[in-house]
């Protein structure tokens, strides 16, 4: 078992469900940069890992130069790793990656409110339900109105973990575009768009609380 997050995502490697997962949500940022009006789109990924989400996905699409991201990830082993990708790209002008708590609201002012806000693997790795709504009241903060948010939530144990996720997030004024289930059925790729109002300033300055741990990722 994995014993860091930098580990962790060498599962991508040979695990099925994260190879689908990765796919569609590779999709999905695909759709929001193909539907974000002409001019500048601001990106933020929450808990950001390497970025192969959207330096992937940018690596092939034609308004890569139109992005503007920062990224957030606090294991420096991943972050060194997206550096290098951004590099090879040549999108270092463009695309800043932290190395820091993913948690904290600090590290995301100057960067949001973003047209694209990437959640993936987090929703999975919260305490419970309560946790998950204070995250979406706080995302009103990275999110402008009309952003669309990515987001992911495994299954397990027969249990479909995705279909609280939905509810939640429609409740919260996240409206759904698109939702799939990966081939192997137990990983949920979601994108929903924000039509609240922006908030200025968080409603706390930590987000939400990260309580997963790698060998037990959900």
């Amino acid at each position: 078992m994995p014993k860091d997050w930098f580990e962790w995502h060498d599962l991508y490697n040979t695990e099925p469900k994260l190879q689908q997962r990765l796919e569609i949500v590779r999709e999905y940022i695909t759709y929001s940069l193909d539907a974000s009006p002409a001019g500048r789109i601001r990106v933020v990924s929450v808990c950001a890992g390497d970025g192969r989400d959207l330096l992937g996905t940018l690596a092939n699409h034609p308004r890569a130069q139109d992005v503007y991201a920062r990224l957030v990830e606090l294991n420096p082993n991943l972050v060194e790793r997206g550096k290098a990708t951004i590099e090879s790209l040549g999108l270092a002008k463009q695309i800043e990656f932290i190395n820091g708590d993913a948690t904290i609201s600090a590290n995301y002012v100057g960067a949001v409110p973003a047209d694209i806000v990437i959640v993936c693997g987090v929703f999975g790795n919260l305490a419970d339900e309560a946790e998950l709504k204070r995250l979406l009241d706080n995302l009103s903060f990275l999110s402008k109105k009309g952003a669309f948010v990515l987001w992911t939530r495994g299954h397990s144990n027969g249990t479909a973990y995705s279909d609280t996720v939905r509810k939640v997030l429609q409740a919260s004024q996240f409206e759904e575009v698109k939702f799939k289930l990966t081939a192997t059925g137990d990983m949920g790729v979601g994108i929903n768009r924000y039509v609240g109002e922006n908030l200025p300033a968080p409603k706390e300055q930590q987000l939400f609380v990260f309580s997963g741990v790698p060998h037990k990722a959900r």
